[in-house]
């Protein structure tokens, strides 16, 4: 560490517990008339002040979000809230939905409401390992920025409150309720080093349909262009002499261009209607969006498709050769597959609230769906091209689809029985349907060795899933005293697939003064699998290998003695500070801790055959390839070749595997060969502990304006407890249900302090918005590459802490026209490159096209793509 950075650090620690501690945008919080912030999450109470709350919560009005200068919702976030921390990159189908995690914890761990109303998820789940692994939370880039008045952010277990998977806290989006005037907001930028091209352009519009009425109409298109942050492709430069094509690759000698971000093409349109009447109103909201999405896939070799044909030029099947073919290239200079997304997501709500006496009623039913469709382009099969002579370069691999029908009623009542205020006592019912749903593609996408890139879901992975919920909830507060708050609630749930739980929180906060309060919660928490965890299935039949996820509900799975899915239970405590030791200054500080049990993740692969795991004396036998076994270990042959995995992967596939997989044509053992699964599983027990720190400070500069001042730290702290045993099936000496670099990634991969530091400055037409960011370092468990110092060793694969600035600079030049520019990572920093020395100095030795991916590790949590430029005009009315 330098000593300027150790300085920097000093000052940022030092802060975190400074009564004058200073910070980013000043979130533009609903204000009563007294100019005292309104919240509605959280809280049973009507008309509850946030700097009342018992619970720690934050506000971010529509202006903090947009001045981050990302039309991306979840890079807003991330960037006002060091507990947000949001998905830099994603392989395969994750790369065109990211997702964000609330305190370390999983995506599905954190409940999204609009209005108050449960969103339904996406249909796209992720099978990767670590953190995000099985996270198939909402899609809220189907939420229009524009549509948006503020966001509240519950950090706080709110299970019995909200439903039981709202584990790490709640982010409710409240949309814009006006009737009248309306904005546009139209954006460009780029990244400092090339890619990442962004447009997007947006607004909304309030109306009075008719006397009572409003209805807001909010819409956004974005286009966002690859970014590239690889390296060369040594693979494609050993080859390029015998395959000259390969020159004309794009990107030459850049051919393998996977790292960095997809190519988005996206369209939302959302609406808030309602129509009050006396006590009553019938309200309505909804949203409909469209996304279209490439992502560059590994590049292949000109040799990776070819077939055989006769010196006329006729296609030879493979068993009528007899040595006088030739071989015919597809791709001559090999070719860059690239997998496409199409998905549609829509959702809608309708219902009716009011008073009838003194009771008030909410009532209201939602319905949302997100469908999945799933290609890829400029690819190939294969096996089909050379059994056949023909493969198409298009396919279609699957749809994925979602829904969620939910119906929900609130009720709460007053009663005066003499305390110091009266007891508000809020029950509810609620009603869910669920359901998902895998559709096979087509049967080219998945013959033999499949599509390129990405193999296509076979009818062996369709299939359709559904549950239903039921459940409902008792709330009670009241204050015994003028200052003591007391808050309970109870939820029971029934899950048709799951049966019954009940959860609990109680909340309590004390104010000793109007400058000093504390404040306390315990609950439980409970959350069912989603369908997704329980029902996704992917077998990829390769050329010499079978390997993929079974559906941990499938008889496949219980046959390795999974048996399915339990829910993951939970317990979290929480003890607080509010503090207002100044008339402009608040300080708030919350401790955390959270212990989930059977939490689910994706479990290590199992291999039920392994060719270069050899049997006893195979080595010496003189067969075929036979010299290429590793040297025999009992131990470690048992846990490469386990009858119990090669039975149930069979099962899978319709009752056999491929015997290519297994054996060569001359019937040896095939040491290229794999044939290995993985499921999801409750494989772990696991507890977070933290801090939570906000400070706001408002300055009045006379002549030079104001600033709003604001500071804003997480501590966060993820450790593994246990690793759940694997079944007694497959419990031979060695095996484990997630192995080490997987626990590494849930306790390292988000950093442990991470602030905010920041300033907003408005000086008449002028304003300035300066945020100051600092990342903890986070670290991975790689293996080390062959033919380097430390040859098959585990390595730690660190992203340094880092200093992230922001900066933006706005003039309004007409009342409603405002221009703004700016740039986020100000400075250009790069997460730390993998070492040379022990992983990309002997892949480039050893022409790995692995070398092209391996420049930034992907899990940096700002991300590995540099600084972004951009300027923007708001015209409002």
């Amino acid at each position: 560490m330098t000593r300027l950075s150790a300085l920097k650090l000093s000052f940022i620690l030092a802060s975190s517990w400074s009564a004058c501690a200073m910070a980013q945008d000043a979130p533009q919080e609903p204000q009563t008339e007294d100019g005292a912030a309104i919240i509605v999450t959280g809280t049973r109470l009507t008309g509850m002040k946030a700097a009342d709350s018992p619970a720690p919560i934050q506000l971010l009005g529509a202006d903090a979000i947009q001045r981050t200068g990302s039309p991306d919702v979840i890079q807003s976030l991330a960037q006002n809230l060091p507990s947000v921390q949001a998905q830099a990159f994603g392989s395969d189908l994750q790369a065109h939905n990211l997702q964000m995690k609330l305190r370390g914890l999983s995506p599905n761990h954190t409940l999204i409401l609009v209005n108050g109303k449960r969103r339904h998820g996406t249909a796209n789940v992720s099978v990767a390992g670590g953190p995000f692994g099985g996270s198939a939370a909402p899609d809220i880039s189907f939420i229009s920025p524009d549509s948006i008045e503020r966001v509240e952010v519950l950090q706080d277990g709110a299970a019995a409150q909200y439903g039981t998977d709202a584990i790490a806290g709640v982010i409710n989006f409240i949309q814009k309720k006006r009737d009248h005037g309306g904005s546009i907001n139209a954006t460009a930028g780029e990244y400092y080093d090339g890619g990442g091209k962004t447009y997007a352009i947006g607004g909304d519009i309030g109306l009075a349909p008719f006397e009572g009425a409003y209805l807001n109409i909010a819409a956004q298109k974005k286009r966002k262009g690859y970014s590239f942050r690889g390296d060369l492709n040594p693979e494609s430069t050993s080859l390029v002499t015998r395959y000259p094509e390969i020159a004309e690759l794009a990107g030459y000698p850049y051919t393998n261009r996977i790292a960095g971000d997809p190519q988005i093409n996206q369209t939302v349109v959302s609406y808030n209607a309602g129509y009050e009447f006396g006590e009553f109103e019938v309200y309505s909201f909804g949203s409909y969006g469209h996304k279209k999405a490439r992502a560059w896939e590994n590049t292949r070799n000109p040799t990776v498709v070819s077939k055989t044909v006769d010196p006329d030029g006729s296609f030879v099947a493979p068993a009528d050769r007899n040595g006088d073919e030739t071989t015919v290239l597809l791709y001559p200079g090999g070719f860059q597959p690239r997998e496409m997304v199409d998905e549609t997501d829509y959702s809608f709500t309708g219902g009716f609230k009011g008073m009838l006496g003194d009771t008030t009623f909410d009532f209201a039913s939602t319905y949302g769906k997100d469908i999945v469709r799933v290609n890829v382009e400029n690819s190939a099969n294969s096996q089909l091209y050379r059994d056949t002579g023909f493969t198409p370069t298009f396919f279609h691999n699957g749809d994925f689809k979602a829904t969620q029908w939910s119906n929900t009623l609130d009720l709460t009542h007053q009663f005066d029985v003499g305390l110091a205020e009266p007891i508000n006592i809020a029950a509810g019912l609620e009603y869910r349907r669920e359901t998902y749903a895998i559709v096979s593609g087509d049967p080219a996408s998945y013959y033999g060795a499949g599509a390129q890139s990405f193999f296509g879901y076979s009818p062996n992975d369709a299939g359709k899933y559904s549950r239903k919920n039921f459940s409902q909830y008792l709330d009670i507060s009241l204050k015994p005293t003028e200052n003591w708050l007391v808050d309970g609630a109870v939820r029971h749930e029934h899950y048709s697939d799951f049966g019954d739980t009940t959860v609990f929180k109680l909340t309590s906060r004390y104010d000793f003064s109007d400058a000093i309060a504390v404040r306390g919660t315990v609950s439980t928490g409970f959350r069912a699998p989603t369908l997704a965890e329980g029902g996704y299935s992917g077998i990829n039949v390769g050329p010499s290998g079978v390997s993929g996820v079974l559906p941990a509900s499938s008889a496949a799975a219980q046959a390795l003695g999974f048996g399915g899915l339990k829910p993951e239970k939970s317990t979290n405590f929480s003890a607080g500070l509010v503090l207002n030791p100044l008339p402009k200054l608040t300080i708030t500080l919350d401790a955390y801790h959270i212990t989930i049990r059977d939490r689910i993740v994706i479990s290590s692969s199992f291999y039920g055959f392994r060719g270069q795991f050899c049997p006893e004396g195979y080595r010496e036998s003189g067969a075929f390839d036979a010299t290429r076994c590793n040297a025999y270990n009992a131990s470690a042959y048992a846990l490469n070749n386990q009858q119990a995995v090669l039975d149930a992967v069979a099962g899978a596939l319709g009752g056999e595997i491929p015997s290519y997989v297994l054996q060569n044509t001359n019937g040896t053992r095939n040491i290229d060969g794999s044939v290995a699964v993985q499921t999801f599983a409750n494989g772990v027990k696991m507890r977070t502990t933290g801090i939570d720190l906000v400070a706001n400070y408002a300055t009045d500069l006379g002549d030079w304006g104001n600033i709003d001042w604001s500071y804003t730290a997480n501590y966060n702290k993820n450790k593994v407890l246990k690793v759940a045993a694997p079944p007694s099936t497959l419990n031979v000496a060695g095996a484990a249900l997630i192995d080490r670099y997987s626990v590494a990634q849930l306790e390292n991969s988000t950093p442990k302090f991470r602030a905010t530091l920041g300033a907003f400055w408005t000086l008449g037409k002028f304003s300035a918005n300066l945020r100051e960011s600092y990342y903890g370092s986070v670290y991975a468990l790689e293996v080390s590459s062959g033919n380097g110092p430390l040859a098959g060793a585990d390595t730690r694969t660190y992203v340094k802490k880092a200093f992230v600035t922001d900066l933006e600079l706005s003039y309004k030049i007409a009342e409603p026209i405002k221009l703004s520019i700016g740039a986020n990572n100000l400075f250009n920093k790069y997460p730390t490159e993998r070492s040379y020395v022990n992983i990309r100095g002997p892949q480039l030795a050893g022409n790995s096209r692995t070398y092209s991916t391996n420049l930034y590790p992907n899990f940096s949590p700002y991300g590995i793509n540099g600084g972004y430029y951009y300027a923007r005009i708001n015209i409002n009315w």
